[in-house]
């Protein structure tokens, strides 16, 4: 799975008391944007409610940079739990993949 400049990808990497995001443009190997549970001030990112709000910072973020849609890449996890939770609250604030 790549990102492009057109529809970059959007990577989730979730430790055991964080979750993190970024949106990769693959051609020229650059992160554009990136947000985690580290960022939210009281958010623990073990638990469905802090991926809600990591997902709803990224997509208020890379739709500031003018990036509206991307490639979903959950990077081998599975899609329940934090990982969907992130990604449904993306859409929700207007990220489109």
């Amino acid at each position: 799975m790549t990102g492009t400049a057109a529809r970059p990808r959007l990577n989730i990497f979730r430790s055991n008391k964080q979750i993190y995001c970024q949106i990769i443009d693959d051609t020229v190997g650059k992160t554009l944007v990136a947000a985690s549970s580290v960022e939210i001030e009281n958010c623990s990112g073990s638990n469905v409610e802090g991926a809600k709000l990591v997902g709803t910072l990224i997509a208020k973020k890379s739709l500031e940079k003018g990036i509206t849609t991307v490639v979903f890449d959950r990077g081998g996890y599975l899609y329940h739990g934090r990982v969907k939770a992130l990604a449904e609250a993306a859409r929700e604030a207007g990220l489109q993949f």
